[in-house]
């Protein structure tokens, strides 16, 4: 047997370089499922466990606090302390408490193993994408950062079916349970065929920003349980003194940020204008996007009447436009500027679901269901590949992970924030979930409210971004971005390249 080929010198071509690609499409496939398939299961959960609205918001939120809030520090723990290994100890966190979801005896131990699961997904999800770019020859990133796309939007493609079969057939704790397996093959790979590699000087940097990332999540919580309170609290002491808490640290986490030497949030990156602009359109793209899979799920199965597997198979033509067209936006947008398509591709989203209020008890899938989510699908081809290549592009190459890390953070948060605000501003009650009528009633109310968002993110995107973003300045060398589009399918931007914070960084194998 040949020895193992050094970091940076692994040819995709090479048996060892198709097991990384094996590796990094595991981990991310990994959190790819179940941010698809744990939707299609809330009914469920919901009827098994006797459980409200709010209780299903949290088994959603729960996670993408802890994910949004320690995104960032797990790519930094990664550079610093090995990717590889990181990586590893993040799918053996994200395993473990799946394991502790599916064996949750009641709602609130669900919800404590969510975010336990959430912690897992920051450390795992920047290593994906990190061990390929670090591992493989500079000849080959392209290529395995592509393959790694596809098959993440494979997995993206069938976690609902896959989510519905089980929910239907084994039950909804075998939606957590499925990830046990996979961490399985992934860890003994990861520690056989992966070369470890670490930024290149990172044992001497200064220490993390911990406190930011307590901060900024304590933050987010706060604000989150008021919101998903609300509707039985009203505006009683214990929905006010968490909203005001969260915004009070949410005003000291911005305040530590700008006084530390080395913040996980640097503020000075927000003034860039073009990067700014580019952040608070992926915010209101993205909390659309959340709000809609997280009602719609239910919508299908409450008030039209399908099974967990009828609701997640329903929503495929949505990811298999991405699988098909998105490659082709991409250079789309390069010949035409990210102006326009980020401009219209909100708007036929925003179309897609007001065409979604026509599904009622006795819709027919291909006369109402359909044309909304093939709209709703074009949308999502025409916008997500420009706005990812304009994040990167936005700020300088040597910037470019930390840049996406943000991003991917941003849109995280921006799911959070709608899934816990939406049945609040719709009207939903706690129970109603467990009433068609008053959820279609609700749901009615909650479509003109995303799309609402996402015409707000286009008149963002035509007021501000530039035409000419795209294109690089003359006698400057072409990102390595820029001919690469990364994407995530359907609920969250590109994970996080992790790429050092210095994309061209030298990485040295562990000593």
């Amino acid at each position: 047997m040949s020895e193992p080929s050094a970091p940076g010198a692994v040819r995709l071509a090479s048996a060892q370089g198709r097991w990384v690609l094996l590796t990094a499409v595991l981990g991310s496939g990994m959190a790819l499922l179940d941010g698809t398939v744990v939707n299609v299961a809330l009914p469920r959960i919901g009827e098994d466990l006797n459980a409200d609205l709010a209780v299903l918001q949290w088994t959603v939120t729960a996670y993408l606090l802890t994910l949004s809030s320690l995104i960032l520090l797990g790519g930094a723990l990664g550079d610093r302390f090995g990717r590889r290994r990181v990586f590893v100890i993040g799918v053996v966190w994200f395993a473990t408490a799946s394991l502790l979801c599916g064996l949750a005896p009641h709602a609130w131990v669900l919800i404590a193993a969510r975010a336990l699961q959430g912690v897992g997904g920051a450390l795992l999800t920047p290593g994906s994408l990190a061990l390929i770019q670090a591992v493989l020859h500079p000849d080959d990133r392209a290529r395995g950062v592509g393959a790694w796309s596809g098959l993440g939007g494979v997995a993206a493609a069938v976690g609902p079916f896959i989510g519905g079969w089980l929910v239907d057939g084994a039950g909804w704790r075998w939606v957590f349970f499925l990830n046990v397996p996979l961490a399985a093959v992934c860890v003994p790979v990861a520690l056989r065929h992966v070369p470890e590699t670490r930024e290149r000087g990172a044992r001497g940097r200064r220490g993390f920003d911990v406190l930011g990332a307590v901060l900024g999540a304590l933050a987010l919580a706060g604000v989150t349980y008021a919101l998903i309170a609300a509707p039985n609290g009203g505006a009683g002491l214990g929905v006010l003194l968490p909203a005001v808490a969260g915004v009070l640290l949410g005003v000291l986490f911005v305040q530590v940020e700008r006084r530390r030497a080395d913040p996980m949030l640097p503020p000075a990156i927000f003034r860039i204008r073009q990067f700014s602009a580019v952040n608070a359109v992926t915010v209101c793209v993205y909390a659309a996007f959340s709000g809609f899979f997280f009602l719609s799920v239910l919508q299908l199965q409450v008030v039209v009447g399908y099974s967990a597997l009828q609701a997640g198979t329903a929503l495929l033509p949505t990811t298999v436009l991405m699988l098909l067209l998105s490659a082709r936006s991409g250079e789309l947008g390069q010949r035409t500027g990210p102006r326009l398509p980020l401009t219209v591709g909100p708007l036929l989203c925003a179309a897609g679901l007001l065409l979604m209020m026509r599904v009622g008890r006795g819709a027919s899938y291909f006369a109402d269901v359909l044309p909304a989510l093939v709209v709703l699908g074009a949308g999502m081809v025409t916008l997500v590949a420009p706005l990812t290549a304009t994040v990167l592009a936005s700020v300088d190459v040597n910037r470019a992970g930390l840049a996406s890390g943000i991003n991917n953070a941003a849109a995280r948060a921006a799911g959070l924030m709608a899934v816990a605000a939406l049945p609040l501003l719709a009207g939903f009650g706690p129970e109603a979930y467990r009433s068609p009528d008053a959820f279609a009633a609700a749901f009615l109310r909650a479509m003109p409210l995303c799309a609402g968002v996402l015409v707000a993110g286009a008149l963002i995107a035509w007021l501000t971004v530039r035409t000419d973003a795209l294109r690089p300045e003359p006698g400057a060398e072409e990102p390595c971005h820029a001919k690469t589009t990364y994407h995530c399918g359907v609920t969250a931007p590109p994970l996080d390249p992790g790429e050092a914070r210095d994309s061209d960084a030298q990485r040295e194998p562990e000593r």
